[in-house]
This record gives C-alpha cells, sequence and structure tokens, in this order.
C-alpha cells in the first residue's frame, strides 16, 4: 500500500507528539478515518508548564492548557496501549478493543524513572501528579528533591516559591551536565541565594519503608523531609511494543523522516533519531514537535516528505531566572557576549562548540526565538 493510499489512522498517544501528529496530517490532506488513542483522561495539555507555572499560578489552573484539538479525530481517552502485531496492523488495548489501521503513529512517550518503588517517593510526569504535589506544598512541609537536572532544579524552585524549607540533592553540581559549568553556576548561585539548600553526592539511594523514606547518601549520611521527590530521568514507555522488533535498547530508532517501519513512525520521548551525534533520544518539547510534523508527512508522502531539519531548542524558569538555548548542550567554557556582561544580569551568549556549531543562550532576555535561532547562524 502507497502511503498516499492511506485511509486509516491510529495515533498512539495523546501528549504533543501525538496531538502534533494529528493535526500535521489534516493538514498535509489526509481526510481518513483517524483515531487518537490516550491512556490520561485528560485532553493534551503543556507538560512543560507542570513543573513551572502550574506550580505557582495561586487559584489560576489554566497554565497548562492548549486549544481544543481540531483534527476531528475519535479520541479513546483513558485507554492504555497493550500490543501491536504489526502483520495484522492491530493495536491491542487494555479494554481489549483492537484497532485496525493502515498507519500508525508511535507517540507513547516516557515515563518517570523511579529511585525505588516505595509510595512515598513522588514523581512529576503527569498533570495527575503536579495537581497531587500542588495540594500538598500548600502545606508549607519540608522538601527533598533528588536529581540536579532541569526538572530537579525546577522542582526545587517551585517548592520553595510555595514556602517550603527545600534540599536538593545532587550528584555533582546541578545542571553542570546538561547545561555546561557558566549556566550551571549562573542558575545555581540563583538558587543558593533563594534559600535552597544544595547537598552534591555520588549515587544516592531511596531506602527504607512505606510512611518512613528516606534518602542515603554515598557517604552514610541519611536525609528525610516530609515529601520526597525524585527526578532521576525518564524512561521510553516501550513495553506495549515487545515482540516487534522495533525496540532496540529500549527506544525506538526511526530514519531522517521518522520512519520506524513500513506504515509506522514514532515521534517524541521514546523516538531514537539520528543526529550529527549519534542516533539518540532528544526529550524535548520543541523536538517532540518538529519530530510529529516530519514523521506525519512521512507516513503519507514516504521518502518525498522532506527529511527532519532540527535544532535543539531548550528553556527554563527557575528561582527567579529564565533561560532560553538554541543548539547544542552543555556549553563549554565561557561564553561571548552578544548583549549584556558577566555578572549575572540580563545577558545574549554565544559559546562555539567542538563541532563548529553555536549555542545561543538568552538569560533573562527579551528576545524572540527566531533570533536567538539567527545567532547560531552567525560567528560567535
Amino acid at each position: 500500500m502507497s502511503a498516499a493510499a492511506l485511509k486509516r489512522v491510529v495515533v498512539v498517544g495523546n501528549g504533543i507528539a501525538g496531538l502534533t501528529a494529528a493535526h500535521t496530517l489534516r493538514d498535509a490532506g489526509f481526510d481518513g478515518e483517524l483515531t487518537v488513542v490516550g491512556d490520561e483522561v485528560h485532553p493534551a495539555y503543556s507538560r512543560p508548564a507542570l513543573s513551572k507555572a502550574l506550580l505557582l499560578d495561586g487559584d489560576d489552573l489554566s497554565s497548562h492548557t492548549l486549544p481544543p484539538a481540531s483534527h476531528g479525530a475519535s479520541e479513546l481517552l483513558g485507554v492504555r496501549a497493550t500490543g501491536l502485531d504489526l502483520d495484522r496492523r492491530l493495536v491491542t488495548l487494555d479494554d481489549g478493543t483492537a484497532l485496525p489501521y493502515e498507519g500508525i503513529v508511535l507517540a507513547t512517550g516516557s515515563r518517570a524513572r523511579r529511585l525505588s518503588e516505595l509510595p512515598d517517593e513522588i514523581t512529576l510526569r503527569g498533570l495527575d501528579d503536579a495537581l497531587a504535589l500542588r495540594r500538598r506544598l500548600a502545606r508549607r512541609p519540608s522538601v527533598l528533591v533528588v536529581g540536579g537536572g532541569p526538572l530537579g532544579m525546577e522542582l526545587a524552585s517551585g517548592c520553595l516559591a510555595a514556602g517550603c524549607r527545600v534540599t536538593l540533592v545532587s550528584q555533582g553540581e546541578p545542571l553542570t551536565a546538561q547545561l555546561g559549568p557558566h549556566l550551571a553556576r549562573v542558575l545555581t548561585t540563583a538558587a543558593r541565594e533563594r534559600g535552597l539548600t544544595v547537598v552534591e553526592t555520588g549515587p544516592a539511594r531511596v531506602e527504607g519503608r512505606a510512611g518512613d523514606a528516606r534518602v542515603a547518601l554515598d557517604d552514610g549520611t541519611v536525609l528525610r523531609a516530609e515529601v520526597l521527590l525524585s527526578a532521576v530521568g525518564d524512561v521510553p514507555n516501550t513495553d506495549w511494543l515487545t515482540g516487534t522488533g522495533l525496540v532496540v535498547n529500549g527506544a525506538v530508532p526511526v530514519d531522517e523522516r521518522g520512519l520506524a517501519a513500513p506504515g509506522v513512525v514514532a515521534v517524541g520521548d521514546l523516538a531514537a533519531l539520528p543526529t550529527p551525534h549519534g542516533v539518540r533520544r532528544i526529550p524535548l518539547w520543541s523536538s517532540a514537535v518538529d519530530q510529529a510534523r516530519t514523521a506525519a508527512r512521512a507516513l503519507l508522502h514516504g521518502t518525498d516528505a522532506p527529511p527532519l531539519t532540527f535544532q535543539p531548542y531548550f528553556w527554563t524558569e527557575q528561582f527567579g531566572r529564565t533561560l532560553k538555548a538554541v543548539g547544542r548542550l552543555p556549553a563549554a567554557g565561557e561564553p561571548v557576549y552578544a548583549d549584556g556582561e558577566p555578572g549575572g544580569g540580563p545577558a545574549l551568549m554565544a559559546w562555539r562548540q567542538e563541532d563548529g556549531s553555536t549555542t545561543a543562550v538568552a538569560l533573562d532576555h527579551r528576545i524572540p526565538v527566531p533570533r536567538l535561532r539567527s545567532m547560531t547562524r552567525e560567528p560567535a
């Protein structure tokens, strides 16, 4: 069957990748039967807002909302895909339904990685997680956050702003592995100035029992708090694809158009795509959107569709600072200043990377993102 002849498409996953794929299919002229499957009961929402504005919005609970879907698909929400039969072209759901398809979009995302099975270890991945945490923070408990990456730091920032006493446990200096030493130092300094206690350690463990969870550091120190949050990465949701041959090293490898197999595309956090630095996952909001737009067109038009041209974009809000970055991270060494100057104030910075690319960063600066992207095509 040619891609152009598709009459029935199933999108498995109703996050931003699945939503974008469904809209792009319609925009590209697909007028056949479209079904979207989502394991949450909620319509698609902005996941980045969960660890940022939603924790701090007072009585306003709208920061995560997205415009209503306009793709006109049949939406099956609150059900989970449990299997995929590539030969028969069937998706099996946990309610016993078997959905036939001619083309399929795999967009089931990822789940939070956990350090234990203890119910006291709280992770934040979905809207219900964020709302439950928001309710707990209203009592201003002491909080222990394990994980010094962007999500851990954003959670620590939100908990501090809610009036909690917060300790963050990080394997090495927070954010260094993700952003590089210069940017990590700027944000960690802001965190400490706002009252965050940072504990640097080697690998930490969550141990104990229900009702008495604790964090054990590599030197034997044991830390406790009323609320224990972990933010230590994610795990692609590929269990339902067992036996298909699509999963390699825990992810679904795709080509430069998002194609994983004939009639099958994979997008978002579960997809491993070719980059100048090897085949890898890029679990960023902007990446999911760009992948989905490309893959939806490839599902319809095959290799006649244009390949992905992706420019990484990352942003974070924490401890009163806003950072936007275009290009490869982490950024090593010291930046060249296009605007502003060293000292922590608003600035536009650029780094020339070893591979010849440029990374552009706006710190507390109102530069539009297209202009920030253009800086990566200029000498640093």
